[in-house]
């Protein structure tokens, strides 16, 4: 495993974390391999991991905080998330931050998050929606202010909703923000042209989510694949969504060595960007934590490749099923 500066926080984190959304919550769970590829994960070098009270009403915490207490010897480094006081996935603009995050309710779930996770101190802790307007709002920022003076958070970060990485540019300028969670991969290359700079700018430390675009990215989804009704992903992918993921995902197959899935070529193409720090694919199966870290081996993608994959950038906008 090979390991990176994230930002101003000075934590040398690994460059393959673990996105933990899909341990709770999601259809076809394992709990015994779930609780494997955990443990597997660290005894390779993974020790950033990202977590949500939103994962089933912090199931999803309660499991990373017996896993810190198990391996209490490591130096693991870990983020949740407060939800949005309305509970709705993604923020809009037209929404006001007393109905989002007010100081007293980012306090509750920290709160809550510090239960669930059963420690006294948050290494990092997030915004799961986010609006830029509310940049200049004191509310929220009393909230953060007092929780980093009590002890109970020591870095706080923010979420951006997705395909809207530049939706956080001004709250970054504040200097309250340490850290950044945005959707980047082969499709999704939007950071790199306002943000990423900006977070350089900033020392603000990158988070890289959804790696392989929930799922498309790894050659496995077809237009006929189907998800359970209780399954998030069925309202995710309407055929709307799946199938012009599916075609972009096909379009990427000429392209892919013959040593390589597309899925180590979608972590690649991330590792070989250096303003990502850690990304955070989310791992169920002990299998493919195994090949997940075994692409953080210091070797990116060749040059070549990586400019034919620039071509395969897609600039989508949200929509009422993009959540």
């Amino acid at each position: 495993m090979e390991y990176r500066r994230f930002g101003k926080t000075d934590w040398k984190v690994s460059e393959i974390g673990y996105g933990m959304w899909g341990l709770a919550g999601w259809t076809g769970n394992d709990s015994q391999e779930i609780k494997r590829s955990l443990d597997r994960s660290i005894e390779l070098g993974c020790n950033f991991f990202d977590t949500a009270w939103a994962y089933a009403a912090g199931k999803s915490e309660q499991i990373l905080g017996e896993l810190m207490k198990e391996h209490a010897s490591k130096q693991l480094h870990f983020a949740t998330k407060i939800p949005a006081k309305n509970f709705k996935w993604p923020s809009k603009p037209s929404y006001k931050l007393e109905d989002c995050f007010p100081a007293s309710h980012i306090i509750e779930y920290t709160e809550k998050s510090l239960k669930n996770l059963n420690v006294d101190c948050i290494d990092l802790q997030q915004f799961h929606v986010w609006e830029d307007g509310w940049a200049n709002h004191d509310d929220w920022k009393k909230g953060v202010e007092k929780l980093k003076k009590e002890g109970k958070v020591k870095h706080f970060g923010i979420s951006v909703n997705r395909w809207e990485p530049e939706n956080v540019l001004k709250t970054l300028e504040t200097g309250l923000i340490d850290a950044v969670q945005v959707i980047y991969n082969i499709f999704d290359q939007a950071p790199e042209d306002k943000l990423f700079p900006l977070c350089k700018k900033l020392d603000i430390g990158v988070i890289a989510r959804v790696p392989f675009d929930e799922g498309t990215l790894t050659g496995t989804l077809t237009k006929d694949t189907k998800f359970p009704a209780d399954d998030w992903r069925s309202t995710y992918f309407v055929p709307e969504n799946l199938i012009p993921s599916v075609d972009h995902a096909e379009a990427l197959r000429p392209l892919i060595p013959s040593s390589m899935t597309m899925a180590e070529m979608a972590l690649r193409f991330i590792l070989s960007n250096d303003d990502v720090h850690t990304i955070i694919p989310g791992m169920r199966k002990l299998k493919n934590v195994e090949a997940n870290i075994g692409t953080s081996d210091g070797k990116g993608l060749p040059k070549l490749l990586l400019q034919e994959l620039k071509g395969h950038r897609w600039d989508r906008t949200p929509t009422a099923w993009s959540q």
